[in-house]
């Protein structure tokens, strides 16, 4: 008998070189961009992390997805040099940039405080 693995419980949806700036440029919420490759482990292991991320901020934050093999317009203008690379944007504006593995708790954390309240060109209060 063969074990099986589990598919992601959340669908993430992907965006392309095409939809991008629809997605996140023109959304109200902060995005959390996940730049990845299918062959890529660190991506793999990062997934169902994003994927949870996903499902719990739905409607509060939008995360989608990138891949960075067949999308390549998008890699180089974000000058995405490894991957997985994490892109924050609020009302369209990028925020952040985070590569490599990133804890769940920090995601959050980051996305929280997006979420909890910027001014209209997307920026942070000033604390």
């Amino acid at each position: 008998m063969f074990w099986r693995k589990k598919k992601p419980a959340y669908e993430i949806p992907e965006l392309t070189d095409a939809t991008f700036n629809e997605a996140v440029v023109n959304s109200e919420i902060p995005v959390l961009v996940d730049f990845y490759a299918d062959w890529c482990g660190p991506c793999k292991v990062l997934l169902p992390i994003i994927g949870e991320i996903a499902q719990d901020y739905e409607g509060k934050a939008l995360v989608v997805k990138v891949n960075t093999q067949n999308n390549p317009a998008l890699s180089q203008h974000f000058k995405i040099k490894s991957i997985p690379t994490l892109m924050v944007f609020n009302k369209g504006n990028f925020q952040e940039r985070f590569q490599g593995l990133i804890p769940k708790p920090n995601i959050e954390e980051i996305l929280d405080e997006y979420i909890a309240g910027t001014d209209e060109q997307g920026r942070l209060p000033a604390e």
